[in-house]
């Protein structure tokens, strides 16, 4: 297999240090793009999208952290054993996160950005705009555990709903 060499574009700026799984719609952020890996003109046009997605590095995983098999997601014995690659955890084998997150401002080469789940100091890969025609062309189907697991990632749940969860381990 051929090994890829990846030139971060940029870093995360936002306001937590810590890998906490939820409530990341809390956290403002902003990427700063590298004028020595871009041109000021690399944004020109990226205003007139609501979206995009960012594609980063967990960089502060360790290799020996590294999923390449199944487990539990967030370690909850309530949740099946799964693949690493039905899940969306920060130990994935080449340690990339992808998220959609709104786009707030862009200001040369700086984006900010609301509901980007990367901690203050994350390498970004690439910024693409969210086109809906990339989004599912049909309905989504996911498991139960996924919509547990999701209950208050972005967000605080309402109170009748919170569950504890064990983080990621």
């Amino acid at each position: 297999m051929e090994t890829y060499t990846l030139t971060p574009i940029g870093t995360v700026r936002a306001g937590r240090h810590d890998a906490v799984d939820d409530h990341w719609d809390d956290v403002p952020a902003s990427i700063e793009l590298d004028a020595d890996v871009l041109d000021p003109e690399a944004t020109l046009g990226l205003d007139g999208f609501s979206h995009v997605e960012v594609i980063f590095v967990f960089d502060q995983v360790e290799e020996a952290d590294v999923c390449r098999g199944a487990r539990r997601p967030r370690g909850n014995p309530a949740w099946p054993v799964t693949g690493i690659l039905a899940q969306r955890p920060r130990m994935r084998p080449n340690r990339l996160g992808t998220t959609v997150c709104r786009l707030l401002r862009v200001d040369g080469l700086r984006l900010d950005v609301h509901g980007l789940d990367a901690l203050d100091g994350t390498p970004v890969i690439d910024v693409k705009p969210y086109f809906s025609a990339f989004g599912p062309r049909s309905a989504v189907r996911e498991p139960a555990w996924v919509h547990e697991l999701m209950a208050s990632y972005w967000s605080a749940p309402e109170p009748d709903r919170r569950r504890h969860t064990p983080r990621d381990t």
